[in-house]
């Protein structure tokens, strides 16, 4: 149904505002975090890879909130705090804000290597891992993905914000004409979400919908160099899927700054 969403998009609003922590107005800011699916830095063509983060101010009523995408490529739910980059936006949150939080791709990664070690344990309980961190060679101690994801939820709160959770946007991966659904994590952000009291996007299952209406070979074509990464025309449809999801959550207060 958006696979018609055409490459209009102005390139000097992609990046509008995007090295600012805040916007010079009394506009509520959406702040939208996660990581390479969210934000790339190398989109400077139709074919390089795009993120539908910044992409989602094209369904927004700019007059009446702003959008500053702080998603970081590679990023999982620990590195994002563990870098710096949450305290960054927790700092800048005022009441009536917003966080749009996407993660789960990174957390599935090493938890302890040399050259990444950003990986979460499994699952949303209170479990966790003491480490010599062999990348940043300090001691840490790693937690769930479900643990972080409700530290993350809890601050912005903290805040006076509203968080609103996102599943995971799907890779380009088939059985037959059915997208393969990453479940677990699609499952644990869900039932984060709810338990928290938070409203949840679930663009895995949405997108993969949108995917499996306009067939493998069509969804091939925005996928330039891997099955995880999309060009503008993917990135396009995934932001005005979100949109839409956003649109449809009865319990999403973020809807009614919708175009």
């Amino acid at each position: 149904m958006f696979y018609f969403i055409k490459k209009a998009v102005p390139v000097a609003l992609l990046f509008c505002g995007l090295a600012a922590l805040r916007l010079p107005d009394k506009r509520p800011v959406l702040y939208v975090i996660g990581d390479s699916t969210v934000q790339n830095s190398d989109g400077n063509g139709d074919n390089a890879y795009w993120g539908w983060g910044t992409l989602l101010k094209t369904f927004l009523d700019t007059t009446k909130i702003g959008l500053l995408n702080h998603a970081k490529p590679g990023a999982s739910t620990r590195t994002f705090i563990s870098e710096g980059r949450w305290e960054k936006v927790l700092t800048a949150l005022k009441p009536g804000d917003f966080v749009l939080m996407q993660f789960g791709h990174n957390d599935q990664a090493a938890i302890n290597d040399s050259t990444r070690a950003k990986g979460t344990l499994k699952g949303i309980g209170e479990e966790n891992e003491q480490i010599f961190n062999l990348k940043t060679k300090l001691p840490e101690t790693v937690h769930t993905y479900g643990w972080y994801m409700r530290r993350l939820i809890r601050e912005t709160k903290e805040k006076g914000a509203i968080p609103v959770v996102c599943s995971l946007v799907p890779r380009e991966k088939w059985t037959g004409n059915k997208v393969n659904r990453e479940t677990d994590y699609v499952n644990w952000a869900g039932e984060v979400a709810r338990s928290e009291g938070v409203s949840f996007i679930d663009i895995n299952l949405l997108i993969s919908q949108q995917w499996e209406a306009i067939g493998p070979a069509a969804v091939k074509t925005f996928f330039p160099g891997d099955h995880t990464h999309t060009n503008l025309s993917g990135a396009l449809l995934n932001a005005a899927t979100v949109a839409e999801g956003i649109r449809n959550a009865k319990d999403c207060p973020l809807n009614r700054f919708l175009k």
